[in-house]
């Protein structure tokens, strides 16, 4: 238990889901009465009331999962559910979970990342100028971060050094009018350091009262945030802001309407390289991420751009745990992480960060309260689906079992 708990936390999984999932694992396991609590650094389980309880520190676990050992963790968290592993064997393969390789090499990773950031561009409307520098600048983004990845006292410091050299190269670049370049070929390559899926599941805590998990959450994904609008201010002062009139020339000549709806496509693909998605999951990526893109849109044309986020991330949440029923499906959380790249609230308060340093601090300050309104939207409409995905998933069991009861026995 100790050890699923601390690889569940690893993976981004929220902490009241990984009680539920431990109280059914020490149930299976002859623990009816166990207590669990889950921290940001450690838990602790006791089997039954007043026995001493044990303590497992989970930063051993070096950080987050990839999607294929997501993957493999809820096979692992399935089949102790059921009792089919014993409690040996089950520390063992968490133990061969964390240290399995990326199924990709560090070549088609960095590739993968300019992939990644082309789609995240295509959803921002780029120009065509904005779509080449932002699949370049993500190539760079991609090598900073195998580099990171090595040593764990430079990944807090990637952040800065990917915005200043992104923002820096981008407001040269903007300011000369090479290939109208603008803000958005800065923030896609960014997009993949903004802490969208942190934030929102930080959100989500603090709603199911789990206090201490949640203003944890909350407090890195802004200090993240912060970081990253540190290398982007450091940036500007250093080589300067480009002229508003470029901005705003760049803004009306986007490649046209079509380019997020191809985007969707790609951000599916560059998730599924860039962090090594199970085999046999880029058509149910590429599903979920449409649901929620298509949730999305219906949302802001119906109830408006602040609420948009709310329709599209219910619909991605509902999708994404049925997608999880069928025999072939991936894990609802592996499906379900890659689509905060389209419903990202990070992104918003990244572009109000730069305005607010720049020219015009009355729309970055509109900018910054859209992202917490798009941020709550998108918290809301997670905790919003998870009790639509429930009521759909009994209704669907329901009819099961009514089918099975009148078909006539041989």
């Amino acid at each position: 238990m100790l050890y699923l708990g601390s690889a569940l936390t690893a993976a981004g999984e929220a902490v009241n889901q990984i009680e539920e999932h431990l109280l059914r694992v020490a149930a299976v396991y002859g623990a009816p009465h166990a207590r669990v609590s889950v921290l940001p650094t450690y838990l602790v389980v006791s089997l039954e009331p007043g026995r001493p309880a044990t303590l497992e520190p989970t930063k051993q676990l070096r950080g987050g999962l990839r999607l294929d050992q997501t993957a493999r963790l809820y096979e692992l968290l399935k089949a102790a559910e059921r009792g089919e592993t014993t409690p040996a064997d089950g520390i063992r393969q968490v133990e061969r979970i964390i240290a399995m390789r990326a199924r990709f090499r560090p070549v088609l990773q960095i590739v993968s990342y300019a992939v990644l950031t082309g789609g995240i561009c295509l959803v921002l409307k780029p120009t065509w100028g904005d779509l080449l520098l932002a699949t370049l600048f993500g190539a760079m983004v991609g090598a900073l971060k195998l580099v990171g990845a090595r040593w764990v006292s430079v990944q807090m410091i990637m952040p800065v050094v990917a915005s200043f050299a992104v923002a820096a190269i981008t407001f040269l670049l903007a300011d000369t009018g090479w290939a109208d370049a603008d803000l958005r070929a800065m923030v896609a390559p960014l997009a993949t350091f903004l802490p969208g899926a942190m934030l929102t599941m930080a959100v989500v805590e603090i709603s199911a009262a789990e206090m201490v998990t949640g203003a944890s959450r909350l407090v890195t994904g802004v200090l993240q945030l912060l970081l990253l609008a540190f290398g982007i201010v450091g940036a500007a002062q250093t080589v300067g802001l480009p002229e508003a009139g470029s901005q705003i020339e760049a803004l009306r000549s986007s490649i046209g309407p079509w380019a997020p709806w191809l985007g969707a496509l790609i951000v599916g693909i560059g998730s599924y390289l860039a962090h090594s998605a199970p085999r046999g999951t880029l058509v149910w990526l590429c599903l979920v991420l449409y649901a929620g893109w298509i949730g999305q849109y219906v949302g802001n044309l119906l109830l408006g751009g602040y609420l948009s986020g709310f329709a599209g991330a219910l619909v991605l949440t509902v999708v994404a745990y049925l997608v999880e029923r069928l025999p072939s499906g991936p894990p609802a959380l592996v499906s379900f992480l890659p689509g905060f790249w389209l419903l990202v609230p990070g992104a918003l308060s990244l572009i109000g960060v730069t305005e607010y340093f720049g020219q015009d601090s009355a729309q970055a300050s509109q900018d910054l309260l859209a992202a917490l309104a798009s941020m709550i939207a998108v918290a809301l409409g997670v905790l919003c689906g998870h009790p639509v995905y429930r009521a759909v998933a009994r209704s669907l069991d329901g009819l099961r079992t009514r089918e099975g009861a009148g078909t006539p026995s041989g």
